[in-house]
């Protein structure tokens, strides 16, 4: 008897709970005067510097890091078409990961009260060991899915008999748009928050997902 040939698709996903969270922060200035502009955007961000750097000496934060200040220059237009005199801009980014969520917090809520600052996103995410871990584990659920429902076909025609001959990332075995798989999504973000009150943040879990195609011979 010839093999009945079975192309099925495997989808699995998983809920991890986020281990870290990644704020990314910045100091945004504007006035007429370019020296002060700058001088006050590196007193702030040197505060916010600080800061870090004491969180992180106390086992707070992973890692984190600061760019260069950024400075440029335009001339305005008001509601009646008539351009107004030049104003300079300074503006510095920080990204600090955290692994301790409260200090995250606290941490957010003195930074969104200083002038000039502003929470750009704060997103979720997993350490490495972790994504990697649940990747795997998410990859083989999704194989044994396809097994699973390639077995179910084959019962269903009287087959007992199912052999893998072929399994890849979706999209690689059919026509379709290729997909990457495991794929991982990080969900949360609180953008521009300044002047925001103390709050809580609340950690989103990470959904990671996998999805494979199989071929089986089955008789």
């Amino acid at each position: 008897m010839t093999d009945v040939v079975i192309t099925v698709r495997g989808e699995h996903q998983a809920l991890v709970a986020a281990e870290l969270g990644v704020a990314r922060v910045s100091v945004r200035l504007d006035g007429p005067e370019r020296a002060g502009v700058v001088a006050q955007a590196q007193e702030i961000a040197a505060d916010l510097q600080q800061e870090l750097a004491a969180a992180e000496t106390e086992g707070a934060i992973t890692k984190w890091n600061s760019e260069r200040v950024s400075v440029w220059a335009d001339r305005p237009w008001n509601d009646k078409g008539k351009q107004l005199p030049l104003v300079h801009h300074a503006s510095v980014q920080l990204v600090a990961e955290f692994k301790d969520f409260s200090a995250l917090s606290e941490w957010i809520s003195r930074a969104s009260e200083r002038e000039g600052v502003a929470v750009d996103a704060i997103t979720w995410t997993l350490t490495k060991q972790t994504e990697r871990a649940t990747e795997n584990a998410v990859a083989q659920g999704a194989v044994q899915v396809a097994i699973d429902r390639a077995t179910a076909y084959a019962s269903a025609l009287g087959l007992a008999n199912v052999q893998a001959v072929q399994i890849a990332d979706v999209g690689m075995l059919s026509h379709e748009a290729a997909m990457k798989a495991p794929m991982m999504m990080q969900r949360g973000a609180a953008a521009d928050m300044a002047g925001a009150p103390n709050f809580q943040l609340e950690p989103d879990e990470i959904e990671v997902s996998a999805t494979v195609e199989a071929r089986f011979h089955a008789n």
